[in-house]
């Protein structure tokens, strides 16, 4: 059995993640902070956690022996990181990165995958914006996920397998759910509010659903080191506007919960002017993946999750459902 460590597995897409890797045959090791605690994990004789930071080398370096393949996802993980003292930013995000990659290569980690972002690409009125599109950060979260890529790649030998991946704003239900992400706010706005505030509309930005993103990740463990050593990968699926999204929002509402009819949808300014199209050409020729679930089916699960009662508390102002209040409510340094 081969051992997965995944930094960040307590959160938002680690909690989807876990029990796809536990599934697929994999011990897993999650490595988190557990800003969040770790309730939406789930129990398993495979499953270690261990609540750490990534800042401190030694207790990772610790964590990650005896590790196959590691996962790295942890990160102050929203673009208004302005909201945040700038240097946690910088500590987690970038500064931090090269000596984690260090310790997992000197454990013995054959495979490294990195999860950077889309949103790299900050503005860009390309039709397709592909991984080889230059890099206009707008926001520290932007602009060290784009540094750390080359850093990794400068540790790429053939007993360590680096590979990035820069996924689209990914959406939909998960255990450690978060509220602040385009359609996942849309949602919820309109299925407890019935009105859809659009803060702008024109802003391109492509998304992907959270078992999609999370499959992926499980098979590059597993895909020919030749097809994704020192590559980047887009990984996303449908391009829409933010209007067009808040219009998908609006419907699949209605349809799950017609008592909430008409559900309106205002537009306002905004100084969020990040807007792009991505295209993931690159990833289905080189490694034939291609993503099995729409925005719709999004909304739909998240509609199930209302109805199930799966949300405790106030999912419009609690603080455990976006992440930049959480982590300023905790001063964390």
């Amino acid at each position: 059995m081969e051992t997965v460590l995944v930094t960040g597995g307590a959160g938002y897409k680690g909690c989807v993640l876990v029990p796809k890797l536990l599934d697929a045959g994999y011990a897993v090791v999650v490595y988190d902070l557990m800003l969040f605690g770790s309730a939406g994990l789930p129990s398993h004789p495979n499953l270690k956690i261990v609540e750490g930071d990534i800042r401190d080398t030694a207790k990772y370096a610790d964590a990650v022996k005896g590790c196959d393949h590691v996962i790295h996802m942890a990160c102050i993980s929203n673009d208004p990181s302005f909201d945040l003292d700038p240097s946690l930013s910088r500590t987690i995000n970038y500064e931090c990165f090269e000596p984690l990659v260090i310790a997992s290569k000197a454990a013995g980690v054959k495979r490294f995958v990195y999860v950077s972002s889309s949103s790299v690409y900050g503005v860009s009125d390309s039709p397709e914006v592909t991984e080889e599109h230059p890099l206009v950060p707008l926001t520290d979260y932007n602009k060290y996920k784009g540094l750390c890529e080359p850093i990794l790649f400068r540790h790429q030998s053939p007993e360590f397998i680096c590979v990035t991946i820069r996924p689209a704003t990914v959406c939909g239900y998960s255990p450690r759910m978060r509220f602040d992400l385009t359609v996942n706010i849309l949602t919820n706005h309109a299925y407890h509010r019935s009105l859809i505030t659009v803060f702008g509309g024109d802003q391109q930005r492509p998304n992907i659903h959270i078992d999609d993103v999370c499959e992926l990740y499980v098979e590059l463990l597993s895909m020919p080191a030749q097809k994704i050593a020192g590559e980047i990968f887009n990984a996303g699926y449908q391009n829409q506007t933010v209007s067009e999204l808040a219009e998908i929002a609006k419907q699949i509402v209605e349809q799950e919960f017609p008592e909430k009819k008409p559900i309106r949808i205002e537009r306002t300014s905004s100084d969020d002017l990040r807007s792009y199209r991505i295209t993931s050409r690159k990833i289905a020729e080189r490694l034939g993946w291609t993503p099995k679930r729409r925005i719709e089916d999004a909304v739909r699960d998240l509609c199930h999750a209302f109805r199930d009662g799966k949300f405790k508390g106030d999912t419009l102002k609690d603080d455990e459902f976006v992440n930049v209040k959480t982590v300023k409510a905790l001063h964390l340094a």
